[in-house]
């Protein structure tokens, strides 16, 4: 087949095209990297800035893509929000990547009017807008309920999924939230990881301690939890100086976050989920323990009956840091975990495996109009 992936989301489009390329199918990725990711693309759809400068440069290599993006037999879109642009302008951009290809889907992967509404409903027992009956107070959620619940970026959202081919979603929390609308349409398919490409973790023979790393995006403390994870590891450190070491990194380069991650141990990520997304996925392919997200709706999906890899943590100060703990007494836990993260991985993530899958979905959505 020839297929294009318009947008990108942690690697997946990318990754998932060399799936799609090692089973013999032509694939060409549009995308803008993922903003500063920058990851690999073909097709280069960046918007440096809202200045006029930026935007009339990233529409003037819009409009020459265009005619590159016809004649396929799927369009894949990463999200609603495919290109920069405001809701108004992708409607056009939607409406002719649908006239001149044979097939349109959508993946459920980011933040988008249906995450946020199952959210408001209260469908999880916690996740990122509530903690059981209570709604979360956070200013990213406000900002997000303002962006997404009305106008212009809700009616895209429906629109496009109501009209595309075909819905696929990458993480159990996705396939919840697009299974209420559109289960006749909707697919739970892995995200795709490329084992060749994984630098697995190696040993700091300077250092017995369980090197604990945790990443931090500033603003977004509250929104992922790591202004509750991060006390409880400087609480750990302090109850464990022999044994414990901490990796707090901040705003690095790419490339550097890799690097730190290798050296380290265990991953600290996501206190609100139900499911370990991109870089939980690297960390455990790694063969790094993720504590997070890894409650049994994530393994009953997958259908995974025997590995339990992650630590799965609720959100609560006192049940992260006794998970923590736990981790530092028993370090043969730790090995154990290590090991069969790396089985997780190859088992339900190989990016072949995974392309295989999102083919057989294509295939079986007829495409009528």
């Amino acid at each position: 087949m020839k297929i294009l992936l318009v947008g990108e989301y942690s690697n997946v489009h990318w990754t998932l095209a060399k799936g799609l390329r090692a089973l013999g199918h032509k694939v060409i990725v549009a995308s803008n990297g993922d903003f500063w990711k920058n990851y690999p693309r073909d097709i280069d759809l960046r918007r440096d800035s809202l200045g006029k400068k930026d935007t009339l440069s990233f529409l003037w290599r819009l409009v020459k893509a265009l005619p590159k993006m016809r004649g396929y037999d799927v369009v894949q879109l990463i999200n609603p929000i495919f290109v920069e642009l405001t809701p108004d302008k992708i409607y056009p951009i939607y409406n002719y990547l649908r006239k001149h290809n044979k097939k349109v889907f959508m993946s459920a992967c980011g933040m988008d009017y249906y995450w946020v509404k199952t959210g408001l409903e209260k469908a999880f027992r916690y996740g990122d807008f509530n903690i059981g009956d209570k709604m979360r107070q956070c200013a990213m959620n406000d900002r997000f309920i303002a962006d997404f619940m009305q106008g212009a970026k809700r009616e895209l959202n429906e629109y496009i999924a109501k009209d595309c081919d075909g819905i696929i979603s990458g993480l159990y929390e996705n396939d919840v939230c697009y299974q209420r609308v559109f289960p006749e349409k909707t697919q739970f398919i892995p995200f795709p990881i490329d084992m060749s490409e994984i630098t697995p973790r190696v040993a700091h023979p300077e250092s017995d301690k369980l090197r604990i790393f945790i990443g931090v995006q500033k603003g977004r403390e509250e929104y992922k939890g790591t202004d509750v994870m991060y006390p409880c590891l400087l609480k750990l450190k302090e109850s464990y100086p022999d044994k414990v070491e901490v990796l707090r990194v901040e705003s690095v380069p790419y490339k550097e976050y890799c690097e730190l991650m290798n050296t380290s141990d265990v991953l600290i990520d996501q206190l609100y989920s139900y499911t370990p997304s991109m870089n939980p996925l690297m960390a455990m392919a790694k063969g790094l323990v993720v504590v997070g997200g890894g409650e049994e709706e994530n393994y009953e999906i997958l259908g995974e009956t025997e590995l339990r890899p992650i630590v799965n943590v609720l959100p609560d100060v006192n049940d992260v840091y006794a998970k923590l703990e736990s981790l530092v007494l028993n370090p043969d836990d730790v090995t154990r975990r290590q090991q069969e993260s790396v089985t997780y991985i190859e088992r339900h993530h190989d990016h072949i495996k995974v392309a295989a899958r999102y083919v057989e979905f294509w295939n079986s959505r007829g495409g009528e109009r």
